[in-house]
């Protein structure tokens, strides 16, 4: 992303309050702008509008958070790319130019992955400006709270899912200021990948979503290992109770990493040790969660789905599945298998599932399998692979590990069809009963 400003810097006049924006090549950008505002352990309120002009032309900061280096190699990121800081609640927006007066135009918020406790809207490689140029749709880019920030009660009662509650606050800001930037609030599609598109999921289960989103696109969620968190969750909730309003932030995100180890007894759920938790706002308990669903299910589209190499996105850093590909003879399909049953135990039955309770719902479901991967790349179609298809650009991803053995051209004639294919569902095309892109993605209807 440019941050050099223009002398004719786009202006709007958003209910919040005056804002002005930047140009950027084929779009146009409003950045870093507050949606909300919260003291730490405290719930988010909407931010207070403004009167001057709000200069929108700095990126949205991140949450305070650690170094992930074997993500940083995989996806070409750098730690430290964007400032941390808690006061991250921030929304991005990248606009096609040349709309005409009065046209509104699908809008798309991006909620980011990370396992909650890393990532931020404002990466580069998250950048929408191909997504929005060539679709003419609106992408909103939002930053939350992560980690010990957002995602962990305790006894004492600092409460959970303060991050889910600042990505309604994001929601409820774009319904009432979006049109401004050109967007169409009554064709809204909440999208995210891993652990943002858990967030989409879970937003879903507030009765509130119908009026904030119409269509949602869940990419790779582990809805496998939501559920049968409580016990690990208060376990973790105490290893917490070190942390104060007054701890400086570089040490809460030191003791988070000491609170993440307390997880490792509990299986297969401690690959995500932070999450939302059920029962607590803005959340129904556990046993109430599909009736929480399928109270909404009507009101909302859903296109839900998974990669089909997940698993290989973790298999490296796991000594034993690391050794094991190594054995001669045995060791491609020992990989293969383990790959095959982990991505089903955390994303596949999960999220087919998900699809099918919301058709018998009321609602419109249709599943999609993403299978293009690198050529010859262990990774293939692993955990992240959607996402140079939805953002970037070569110079983004050219140290990606992730893509190594495929040309720029080759994942762009991908992404083209990718993207297309999600702005599509968002200006609310029909999908059919089924389709496909060849070679890289395949999808059907629930029933």
């Amino acid at each position: 992303m440019s941050s050099e400003l223009s002398f004719n810097s786009p202006s709007f006049d958003p209910p919040c309050g005056p804002t002005t924006g930047w140009r950027d090549g084929e779009v146009l950008r409003a950045t870093g702008i507050p949606y909300a505002t919260a003291g730490r352990f405290q719930p988010p309120v909407a931010a207070p509008d403004w009167t001057a002009p709000f200069a929108a032309t700095s990126l949205a900061p991140a949450c305070p958070q650690g170094p992930v280096p074997f993500l940083d190699d995989v996806l070409g990121t750098r730690y430290g790319e964007l400032p941390g800081s808690e006061d991250c609640q921030r929304l991005s927006i990248t606009i096609p130019s040349g709309l005409a007066d009065g046209e509104r135009v699908p809008v798309m918020v991006w909620l980011h992955g990370g396992s909650y406790t890393s990532g931020s809207g404002d990466l580069a490689i998250f950048d929408a400006s191909s997504l929005v140029a060539e679709n003419r749709v609106i992408v909103v880019s939002v930053t939350y709270r992560l980690g010990l920030f957002g995602y962990l009660a305790t006894g004492t009662g600092r409460p959970a899912n303060l991050g889910l509650l600042d990505q309604l606050e994001a929601f409820r800001w774009v319904q009432r200021n979006i049109a401004a930037f050109g967007g169409d609030p009554r064709r809204v599609t909440a999208f995210g990948q891993s652990a943002g598109g858990d967030s989409v999921a879970h937003l879903m289960a507030t009765p509130e979503a119908p009026s904030l989103f119409q269509r949602a696109i869940i990419q790779s969620a582990p809805l496998g290992i939501t559920r049968g968190r409580h016990k690990m969750s208060r376990a973790m909730g105490i290893a917490a109770e070190a942390v104060t309003e007054d701890t400086p932030a570089m040490d809460v995100v030191a003791i988070e990493d000491h609170v993440s180890q307390v997880s490792r007894k509990y299986g297969l759920i401690a690959a995500m040790p932070f999450g939302t938790q059920y029962g607590h706002a803005p959340l129904p308990p556990e046993a109430d969660i599909e009736d929480a669903w399928n109270a909404t299910a009507p009101g909302i589209e859903v296109l839900i789905g998974h990669t089909s190499d997940e698993a290989r996105l973790f298999m490296p850093r796991s000594r034993f599945a690391a050794g094991l590909g190594k054995v001669p003879l045995v060791g491609t399909a020992a990989v293969r298998t383990i790959n095959w049953a982990v991505t089903e135990a955390v994303y596949g039955r999960a999220a087919r599932k998900f699809a099918r309770r919301h058709a018998r719902a009321g609602g419109k479901a249709h599943s999609y399998v993403l299978s293009w991967g690198a050529p010859g790349n262990f990774y293939r179609a692993a955990h992240t692979v959607d996402l140079p298809l939805l953002f970037g650009n070569r110079q983004t991803w050219a140290a990606a590990g992730l893509l190594t053995g495929a040309s720029w051209d080759e994942i762009d004639a991908v992404g083209r069809d990718v993207r297309r294919l999600w702005a599509s569902f968002a200006r609310g095309d029909s999908l059919g009963r089924a389709g496909s892109i060849p070679g890289a993605l395949e999808y059907h209807a629930a029933a």
